[in-house]
């Protein structure tokens, strides 16, 4: 499955030009012609200055300006269609197994010191990562970056079909600045005019209270209604919410609780977008240890574990459920396999229990005993204070141990004992997201690919599935140029994924933006899902360009 593009490069432009309307003076005192927007974030004060968008400590990956300073080629939709819209680049054409991009750079784009944006600061931007000056820390695997006549042609050492976006997102850089920079890789870019991009705002002001940005009066996409971009950054969930609702910010990417009656009930001007994406909020659960080194254990808490429950109650509706068994979600359905089609789990506790009696369990006391005479126990883990998935725990203790019987302990650590215990699989069960690749093949190498795991320890795949004709399938997926050999590789997935149950996708795992229209309109809506409405995402420049004024 090919990434789609919606849009084509002409239609871009225009679309920008005619969307685009004059700023106004910048003061956010409720003036629609001329408001800032003020952007949050709960992560506390960042104490440390650095515009570098390659580093992801930096100020500007932290609070996100880096977005709408540095741009990408194009822009891969994670959500709606999963569509692809060039951006920087005219157009974008991959050859047919995904080891060739070829770009025709935008005409016409400055930098926003003036100087003018061609193929070479392509080129220059891509031969940082094949020179070794700037680490890969998304595993582009570049082989070489040439102009040719009007096009950048990209080669890599292989497939990039299941990491088109990691590639088409890269943020592009001016080669007359950074061909002086020693250390791409430590540069805080903060000496006078360094943060140049090509992005529709440039930096005004930086302060650990505030980063301000005004629109770039030469931005190739035309004029922007929002003249001015204020970033902020709270304490807490609580105190951002506190400012959202105070009007003292407008737009942010937070889980917040009760938001019903905490954020959307206090103004009708508020409004909430929960974006389904290709990953998910799953269940991990040790395969290398009692209880779950028996499938029968597994198939029977699937046929348990309630994923509306997950949406209504911990996600409190900011998720979908997922209930194919081939664990895809409503995003990927046209992936599924024609024998999987319509094969779907529900809240089904007798036949859960007759898995397993099948399997040799039996209840004593209304406790599961499995077929070694031993009470079923175990623990579900997820860090303190997250509290959507802590909902999720309690639930699934509840489910578990009414339904089947099981003693489940929940377990709520610090971050960096939960961390260290899904990579050195020391744990029971735990709940984690997904590698969303925008196809099936980001859960499936998720669950059950041994790449993830190096030196002992995993990235993915915690529950350190490994059966050889998965993996061969994986990389069929991966790899191929023909659309039947990847059906047929995905169709090995599924099958694999439906018997072993390696895994229990409980519902998608959305991209959220809270955000008001007193002063702006066209935002991305459940109708019209062009982007996510998180404003850490790439898209922000996408959602900028197609604000406007509210009337």
């Amino acid at each position: 499955m090919r990434l789609r593009t919606t849009l084509a490069a002409v239609g871009v432009a225009a679309a920008l030009v005619l969307t685009g309307c004059a700023g106004g003076s910048g003061n956010n005192d409720g003036d629609s012609s001329g408001a800032a927007l003020t952007i949050a974030k709960p992560d506390g004060a960042i104490t440390t200055e650095s515009h570098n968008p390659y580093l992801g400590d930096s100020s500007a990956s932290k609070y996100g300006y880096a977005k709408v300073i540095f741009e990408p080629l194009a822009l891969v939709n994670p959500t709606g269609d999963l569509g692809t819209t060039p951006w920087l680049a005219e157009s974008v054409e991959w050859n047919d197994d995904y080891t060739e991009l070829t770009v025709v750079p935008r005409a016409d784009v400055k930098w926003s010191d003036g100087e003018d944006f061609t193929a070479d600061d392509i080129v220059f931007t891509f031969n940082m990562y094949i020179d070794g000056k700037l680490n890969d820390t998304s595993a582009l695997n570049l082989e070489s970056a040439t102009s040719d006549g009007d096009s950048v042609v990209l080669k890599f050492k292989e497939s990039k079909y299941t990491a088109q976006a990691r590639v088409l997102h890269t943020p592009i850089v001016p080669k007359h600045i950074w061909e002086n920079i020693d250390d791409p890789n430590t540069d805080p870019l903060t000496g006078e005019g360094m943060a140049v991009g090509t992005g529709p705002y440039v930096l005004d002001s930086w302060t650990t209270e505030s980063v301000n940005l005004k629109a770039n009066p030469d931005y190739w996409g035309g004029d922007l209604a929002v003249p001015e971009l204020h970033y902020v950054s709270y304490g807490d969930n609580a105190a951002l919410t506190t400012a959202l609702v105070s009007e003292e910010a407008d737009w942010a990417q937070a889980f917040i609780p009760q938001i019903q009656d905490s954020f959307l009930a206090a103004d009708d001007a508020n409004h909430f977008l929960a974006s389904p994406t290709a990953g998910a909020g799953t269940l991990f659960m040790n395969l290398q240890q009692k209880p779950f080194n028996d499938p029968a254990l597994r198939q029977a808490i699937a046929w348990t574990v309630d994923r509306q429950a997950y949406v209504d109650v911990a996600r409190e509706g900011a998720s979908t459920p997922i209930w194919s068994v081939t664990g895809l979600g409503d995003l990927l359905a046209d992936e599924i396999d024609a024998e999987y089609e319509g094969d779907v789990y529900s809240v089904d506790v007798d036949k859960a229990k007759q898995i397993l009696t099948d399997a040799g369990y039996t209840w004593k006391d209304d406790k599961l005993i499995d077929p070694d005479g031993e009470a079923v126990s175990f623990s579900i883990s997820v860090p303190a204070g997250w509290s959507d998935w802590n909902t999720e725990q309690a639930l699934i203790a509840e489910e578990l141990g009414e339904g089947l019987g099981i003693d489940v302990k929940v377990d709520q650590p610090d971050w960096g004992g939960w961390d260290a215990a899904r990579q050195e699989g020391t744990f029971d069960m735990i709940i984690h997201w997904l590698e969303d690749t925008g196809n099936a093949y980001g859960l499936y190498t998720s669950t059950m690919d041994p790449k993830w795991i190096v030196d002992g320890k995993a990235q993915f795949n915690f529950g350190r599935y490994d059966n050889p004709a998965v993996t061969e399938a994986l990389n069929t997926y991966a790899n191929t140029s023909s659309d039947e050999e990847r059906a047929a590789a995905v169709a090995v997935l599924e099958k694999a994924f439906a018997t072993d149950v390696p895994a229990i996708p409980l519902g998608s795992h959305p991209l959220l933006g809270e955000f008001n229209t007193r002063n702006y309109v066209g935002w991305p809506s459940e109708d019209d899902q062009y982007a996510s409405a998180d404003p850490t995402q790439p898209a922000v420049v996408q959602i900028l360009t197609k604000l406007k004024p509210a009337s």
